[in-house]
């Protein structure tokens, strides 16, 4: 079954249902939309058939009606003139047109009918239409925000795998050298700015007094 018949016979949650598990929905809304269009034309070129066919039956009701009432004023003039035997064949010719008025009009309510049938059927495809344009103005904004979130994920896989891994590589072994080149102009810098004590600490009077007698010797000798 095509998908304008599966369509056709769902009302508008079923409808809905079917379009949002199509692979490609926009695609496949636009599709329909196109065979709807299609047969909206078929439908409005039917309805002109079909209007086109009833007004006709109703100029040849008129005609019979006006072909009644001629035979019967020719009957009646018949009568008046004591002619008896036109006045039978203006009746029978009158009788004729009745039978076929009868028919015509009978035709005509059929007619009628149908044309009745096709507006409603018409009237509910348009319906459909304008609630499938609807539909397809939000696929649409659906589809865009999906292949934007896609666009994005796709962006952030590549960002992260490739970019960030390889920069914070860099940035890393930036900050390692950054940290050691700070260690040693620390170590550098403390060293040759150690202050130089100007006071001789008591603890040490005793053996510094012994190392200097010492040192002293080895000057005189």
């Amino acid at each position: 079954m095509g998908i304008f018949k599966r369509l056709k016979t769902m009302g508008s949650a079923g409808i809905n249902g079917v379009l949002d598990s199509l692979e490609n929905p926009i695609a496949m809304l636009n599709e329909y939309m196109r065979e709807m269009e299609g047969e909206l034309k078929k439908g409005e070129q039917a309805l002109a058939q079909q209007i086109y066919l009833e007004n006709k039956q109703k100029a040849l009701i008129n005609e019979t009606e006006s072909l009644v009432a001629k035979r019967d004023r020719q009957a009646r003039l018949a009568v008046e003139q004591g002619e008896d035997f036109i006045a039978k064949l203006a009746l029978q010719e009158k009788l004729i047109h009745q039978q076929q008025l009868t028919l015509y009009t009978e035709q005509l309510n059929i007619l009628q009918g149908q044309t009745e049938t096709l507006y409603e059927e018409l009237n509910q495809l348009k319906k459909t239409y304008h609630e499938f344009q609807q539909k397809r103005l939000m696929l649409i904004s659906r589809a865009n925000i999906a292949q934007s979130i896609k666009r994005i994920q796709k962006t952030n896989v590549t960002f992260h795998s490739e970019t960030i891994a390889n920069g914070m590589s860099r940035v890393e072994d930036r900050i390692l050298m950054m940290e050691a080149e700070a260690q040693a102009s620390r170590q550098f810098t403390g060293s040759l700015s150690t202050p130089i004590k100007r006071y001789i600490d008591p603890r040490l009077e005793y053996e510094l007094e012994q190392v200097l007698q010492v040192v002293k010797k080895r000057s005189n000798q």
